[in-house]
Formats: structure tokens, sequence, C-alpha cells
């Protein structure tokens, strides 16, 4: 029992910390991908009102 007492608030603390890097990362994740979507949405807008017009850097 004493293993218990001495093992379960390392284990519970570990587990918090787990659940809250998980939440921190797909948040993360999910505002790439609001951020791609918004980039993707203006990049076609400004297409759609400049046709033919090259939008992007330079090549070469």
């Amino acid at each position: 029992m004493d293993y218990i007492a001495v093992l379960l608030p390392p284990i519970v603390v570990g587990l918090l910390f787990w659940f809250a890097m998980k939440s921190i990362f797909n948040a993360d994740k999910s505002e790439r991908q609001a951020e791609a979507r918004a980039q993707a949405e203006a990049d076609a807008r400004v297409e759609a009102q400049n046709p033919g017009q090259d939008s992007g850097p330079a090549a070469g």
C-alpha cells in the first residue's frame, strides 16, 4: 500500500501534464490549419481579382 501512496501523485501529475500538452498541440495544429485555409482563400481572392497577373515572388 505504501507503493501506491508514493507512486500515485507523480503518475497523476504526469497524466495531467500529458493531457495539457496534448490539448496545446491540438490547438496549435488547428490554428495552423485555419491559418492555411485563410491564406488559401486570400490567395484565391487575389487571383480572382487579378487573373493572369503573377501575384507571387519573382521566380528565378
